[in-house]
């Protein structure tokens, strides 16, 4: 993947499907900015897929670790399902 290009809104508005062709073509993402601030990112949905993938085996690790943390606490220190839901929102906040 190629270092990001970074546009305004108004530049992304006005050339969509070249910001589409980099991303798909190129592998070169595209940063979105409005009024000077980051919002938001164009890449190619193949490497979403990829990175999303990664994300999920990077969380169920997570829960994993947990897990075997709580199993060999015993009960004390258990976490309930719903403390381990609250714990995997925040921890993705």
């Amino acid at each position: 993947m190629s270092e990001p290009v970074t546009a305004s809104m108004a530049e992304v508005r006005s050339h969509l499907a070249d910001v589409l062709d980099r991303a798909r073509r190129d592998e070169t993402p595209t940063i979105i900015t409005r009024r000077g601030k980051e919002e938001a990112i164009v890449i190619d949905i193949d490497e979403y897929r990829r990175l999303r993938l990664l994300a999920d085996g990077v969380e169920d690790s997570w829960l994993d670790t947990l897990a075997d943390e709580s199993e060999s606490e015993g009960v004390e220190g258990s976490v309930s399902l719903e403390g381990m839901a609250a714990l995997l929102r925040s921890h993705h906040a």
